[in-house]
């Protein structure tokens, strides 16, 4: 069982010279990171052997997006201009950023502040990806720090590859996740304007700048094929989608444990790069609150924030202090040093 929060020891033993960055640190931690009580445990453990029901819709319908997305890779991938290559790019990284900037590091972990302008963008930039309500990613991925690897956990990685890559999607949620997800605190979410506004419609938001203004504007600006238009769509869609589950996946699997070895959480550089700086992911399970969601500063995804908040739209920027890295490090870690070092 583990709580995501282990640096709390440190910080309540932080000398006078960090007592001002440790209260700041300890004023925006929010429950969800606080330790589970043996009570919550034993109930997780009863909960272990609950049936889950698979939903053939959603396993026939992911089984025919990635046919679909493939086919017209391996039949279009020489036919389409460069243009729609390059407008399929960069919609990657601008959705990409809606993600890791908005969903996970700003909302879900309150590791920065951000202002209204900004909401507003990473809020569109996140229906651009076309995943799920916003409302819904934030608490899903508060309820996988809170519950890391019990049947709490959405996507427990101790059930092995596929499940917690997608097959979590693919059969009903356990019962633990929906009694335990209820716990999560999303008051500071559901008071949000901005999130209030965009998960009210979000189906026609998404459905717009996920699907049909990125197959219309290329058919119509440059004259693309429409069937190529619509297989680009698909097989952007279909990436980002594999890019945010193997975070879930192979950034629980395949890594160095450098900050706390007692997670399945590891560094990744592959998964960092495809998922614009979220490999990391021993440091962000021992760091929850970092903006950088790495040790090292230089991901796409941090120095997107760094410039927001260089213009004034990004403040409170939270980072630990490389004492208490340390100190984590040689009491948690595996030994190993983490390998953004040399990938960032």
């Amino acid at each position: 069982m583990y709580s995501s929060t282990i640096t709390m020891q440190y910080e309540e033993a932080a000398d006078n010279r960090g007592e001002k960055q440790q209260q700041q640190q300890q004023q925006h931690r929010f429950e969800d990171h606080q330790p589970l009580k043996k009570a919550e445990v034993a109930a997780l453990e009863k909960l272990r052997e609950q049936e889950q029901p698979l939903i053939w819709f959603n396993i026939f319908g992911i089984a025919l997006l990635h046919a679909v997305a493939f086919y017209g890779l391996f039949t279009r991938y020489n036919q389409g201009k460069w243009q729609t290559w390059i407008c399929g790019i960069a919609h990657i990284f601008i959705s990409g950023v809606g993600v890791t900037a908005g969903a996970h590091r700003l909302w879900a972990h309150r590791s920065y502040s951000a202002k209204l302008p900004l909401r507003i963008l990473l809020a569109t930039f996140y229906c651009m990806v076309g995943q799920t309500h916003m409302f819904k990613w934030i608490r899903d991925h508060r309820t996988h720090h809170k519950f890391t690897e019990t049947k709490a956990d959405p996507h427990d990685a101790d059930r092995g590859f596929f499940f917690s890559h997608v097959g979590w999607l693919m059969m009903k949620r356990h019962p633990a996740v929906i009694e335990y997800g209820k716990k999560i605190d999303m008051s500071d979410v559901a008071n949000d304007p901005v999130i209030q506004f965009f998960d009210k419609y979000y189906e026609i938001n998404m459905s717009l700048l996920c699907f049909i203004l990125p197959t219309l504007i290329p058919v119509y600006f440059w004259n693309e094929r429409f069937d190529i238009a619509f297989f680009a769509t698909l097989l952007r869609y279909v990436f980002m989608l594999n890019a945010t589950f193997s975070v879930n996946s192979f950034a629980h699997m395949l890594g160095n444990k450098p900050y706390t070895k007692d997670v399945r959480a590891v560094e990744n550089g592959w998964v960092s790069f495809f998922s614009l700086g979220e490999g990391w992911h021993n440091y962000h399970h021992a760091f929850p609150w970092d903006y950088k969601a790495a040790e090292l500063p230089g991901t796409f995804s941090t120095n997107f924030i760094e410039l927001m908040a260089r213009i004034g739209w990004a403040y409170d920027l939270k980072s630990p202090s490389k004492d208490l890295i340390e100190k984590i490090s040689q009491s948690k870690g595996d030994g190993t040093r983490s390998k953004a070092e040399k990938s960032d």
